[in-house]
């Protein structure tokens, strides 16, 4: 089968996936579960292909209300907001709805936007969206949770309802387990609003001041009211830390300039709380990276991460 679709790389992961879907046929699964398995598959699929001729292209998903209307502050600093990101070279991801997402698209313009839509029979794809190849339309929320928040690499969220709160724990437990790379988070208001100033107080009162998570875990997101700040948060973030990978135990973090041996000694003495064991050293590439060929080109620090204290790590 692999061969008669021309499959010539990464075999080994389609052969899994075809033996996933038949061992299904001996797993007593009713028809819902072969639907549920079925739909999500293709909508991943669809998804993929449609971002696959960006996938090297750096893109910034924004989150907040349907609700929000065009007169609303926060529709006029969502769509300026884009317009910066887009301006300095970054697309724009949205869940291609009305409110702040038709604003994050109008002010990216359709040639920096990128849609990942939800069926709903009360809300459509907006009207700033461009054609249907930079659009895929998702039946369920979690598909649509994970391609929004797996393409991109910074994150802004506007003040929102149920669904923009979800995104934004998601986000952050993703970010605090290690589940996803670290990557800028900022949470944007109007001038003078108190939305996610009354969040901040909630979650340190109630949820770090009673013990439910890290004091560290605070520094995951940014809080901000100014559109420069939040820019600023989104590209300084990757000024020089590039990406990570994991080398069996190994922490490897690549970044865009070589540290100085002052600075290395500097990491070690504030953070070798994180370090299991050893020390944060230069490295030259890993194994597994280059045979990848996965940035060995980039300067690299390596170092036996505890695998918990992905605050610090952030920080």
């Amino acid at each position: 089968m692999l061969d008669a679709a021309g499959a010539t790389e990464d075999r080994d992961q389609l052969f899994e996936i075809l033996v996933s879907a038949v061992r299904l046929a001996g797993d007593d699964s009713d028809r819902l579960d072969l639907k549920i398995t079925n739909s999500a598959l293709k909508e991943m699929r669809r998804a993929f292909r449609m971002f696959a001729p960006w996938r090297q292209v750096p893109k910034v998903t924004i989150f907040g209300s349907a609700r929000t209307l065009p007169h609303d502050p926060l529709y006029s600093q969502t769509r300026d907001l884009a317009a910066a990101l887009a301006s300095a070279g970054w697309m724009i991801v949205t869940g291609a709805g009305p409110g702040i997402m038709a604003a994050g698209t109008e002010g990216a313009g359709r040639e920096h936007s990128l849609g990942v839509n939800i069926r709903l029979p009360f809300e459509g794809p907006s009207a700033f969206v461009g054609d249907d190849r930079k659009l895929v339309v998702m039946k369920y929320f979690f598909t649509r949770k994970l391609m929004l928040m797996k393409e991109s690499a910074g994150f802004v969220v506007m003040p929102g309802g149920f669904g923009t709160l979800d995104e934004t724990f998601e986000l952050l437990t993703l970010l605090q387990t290690g589940k996803a790379a670290p990557a800028p988070i900022v949470l944007l208001d109007i001038v003078g609003g108190g939305y996610w100033r009354a969040w901040e107080h909630f979650i340190a009162t109630d949820v770090v001041g009673r013990g439910l998570a890290g004091r560290d875990d605070l520094v995951l997101c940014r809080i901000t009211d100014d559109v420069g700040t939040a820019v600023a948060e989104v590209l300084g973030f990757y000024r020089n830390y590039h990406s990570i990978r994991w080398v069996g135990d190994t922490l490897v973090m690549r970044l865009r300039s070589v540290p100085t041996p002052a600075e290395v000694d500097e990491l070690n003495r504030d953070f070798a709380d994180i370090c299991v064991r050893g020390a944060i050293e230069l490295s030259d590439p890993r194994g597994p990276e280059v045979a990848d060929d996965d940035h060995v080109d980039l300067p690299r620090l390596a170092l036996d991460f505890d695998r918990a204290s992905f605050g610090r790590l952030r920080a």
